[in-house]
């Protein structure tokens, strides 16, 4: 079979997934329909919005369908119309039996983990935030249970001390859309061959998952160690940005931290308490040393280097 004669139908939503969409695309694969979540209303004026992917494809003058919800009738139907052979999934939400059992050569899924590490909807923050020094890239077939279908490829990809979750997301966006269309070549050659996770869970002493991440965690604990601080800064920079408190003048005021440098050093200060020259320098006393903020954002002001920052304002 020729790549023009496949027919594919691509499920997505962010920009993460625009980057596979558009390989596809552009290297002459036969997308025949995309599938993509509704129009959301945001900005100002909360005017409909299309997603990443839709407006994408719309450029690309691929068939579109938005469906509210993944069981409906009418959804179904136009589903079976695109007559799709394979079905890819990058960044998209879970989908039902009726719709990955669709197709005869089945539905992948790219996932920016090397599984069976960090199953879940947050794989990037997580990897950063647990201190990993290498990550990826893994497509695999959908299956019951989330993220826990057989594994078609995987490709790793080192963490950089200063890679923050934009830095990797940007990095593992780029190196997934070329395994995307490895595993479509495969599907194409016939030569897919998949492993079932259970044969690599039996060689991992722990499994880390990567659930959503939640308010309360991307909250700083100053009590903790000044790598374990760093590391949860750097994994939910840019967003949705790890955030602090701080009591100036009487009154507490709520900050987004997007960049640190953590520097280990012995002292006798109340872990939370600051420390600055109001000039140039902002540290906070943590567990086993201070972390000195390079990148803030004052709630309700502009995401500000630290320097700046203390030009127009006091502790």
């Amino acid at each position: 079979m020729k790549r023009e004669e496949l027919r594919i139908v691509f499920m997505g939503t962010p920009a993460f997934a625009v980057e596979s969409l558009q390989a596809l695309v552009e290297n002459g694969y036969n997308v025949v329909g995309v599938i993509t979540a509704p129009d959301k209303p945001a900005g100002r004026g909360y005017k409909l919005q299309p997603s990443a992917v839709k407006s994408y494809a719309l450029s690309a003058g691929v068939p579109i369908l938005q469906p509210e919800k993944l069981k409906d009738e009418g959804f179904l139907n136009e589903l079976r119309q695109l007559k799709a052979d394979l079905q890819v999934v990058v960044a998209f939400r879970m989908l039902p039996e009726v719709v990955w059992n669709m197709p005869p050569r089945g539905t992948f899924n790219l996932h920016a983990s090397l599984l069976p590490q960090y199953r879940g909807a947050a794989p990037i923050n997580w990897a950063l935030i647990n201190g990993e020094k290498e990550t990826g890239v893994t497509t695999f077939f959908l299956s019951h249970e989330i993220d826990t279908g057989e594994i078609i490829f995987q490709e790793r990809v080192p963490i950089g001390e200063d890679m923050d979750a934009g830095t990797l997301h940007d990095s593992l966006m780029t190196l997934g859309a070329k395994l995307v269309l490895k595993t479509v070549d495969a599907v194409i050659d016939g030569t897919v061959r998949s492993l079932p996770q259970s044969e690599l869970e039996a060689t991992i002493t722990e499994l880390k998952p990567a659930p959503k991440i939640h308010r309360e965690s991307c909250r700083i604990n100053w009590e903790s160690p000044v790598e374990e601080i760093r590391n949860l800064v750097r994994g939910l920079a840019p967003y949705p940005a790890a955030w602090t408190e701080f009591e100036v003048r009487g009154e507490k005021l709520n900050f987004r931290i997007f960049e640190t440098r953590a520097i280990r050093e012995a002292h006798g200060l109340t872990p939370g308490q600051v420390v600055t020259d109001n000039k140039t320098t902002l540290r906070v006393a943590a567990q086993d040393g201070f972390i000195e903020i390079l990148d803030l954002q004052l709630s309700g002001k502009k995401r500000m280097k630290t320097g700046d920052f203390l030009n127009g304002f006091s502790f």
